[in-house]
């Protein structure tokens, strides 16, 4: 847990949310996002509230006991950066647990609420090379590429 990093106890909070977050927590992410927030991850990017809710309501669906464990954050002003492992299984495949590495980079306004969520992770090697069929083609296309 990253939390011992930062003493601002807006971005605290907000550690502390996304390394507890359970399906429950989404119907009050109003608490911690702006009504109007952009997010914008390698498969999504929506704006307001139900647009975010609606991200983390199909988090849920799709993956099984989905978690985040936050590393390193770096604050400055009402900007935040941190990395993260996002840990998760696939509902309808193999039980191994996946981990995608990755970052985000959020913006707060005057009230701790986030303004802007942006994601920044590797679709490609975090999660499609994963996949039974997909990872096959994606492993051959990143070594023809590095050839």
């Amino acid at each position: 847990m990253a939390t011992s990093k930062t003493f601002d106890s807006r971005i605290v909070r907000i550690i502390e949310l996304f390394e507890t977050l359970k399906p429950d927590d989404v119907q009050r992410l109003g608490d911690y996002y702006h009504g109007e927030a952009y997010f914008k991850d390698p498969f999504n990017e929506v704006r307001g509230l139900a647009g975010v809710k609606a991200v983390f309501d199909h988090m849920f669906e799709a993956l099984h006991e989905p978690r985040f464990v936050v590393h390193d954050v770096v604050v400055q002003g009402n900007q935040c950066f941190m990395t993260w492992d996002f840990l998760f299984h696939f509902k309808r495949q193999s039980p191994t647990l996946q981990t995608v590495h990755g970052a985000t980079q959020f913006f707060l306004d005057e009230e701790g609420k986030i303004t802007s969520h942006r994601d920044y992770w590797d679709a490609a090697e975090e999660l499609y090379e994963k996949l039974p069929l997909v990872g096959g083609l994606m492993r051959w296309l990143k070594k023809r590429a590095q050839s």
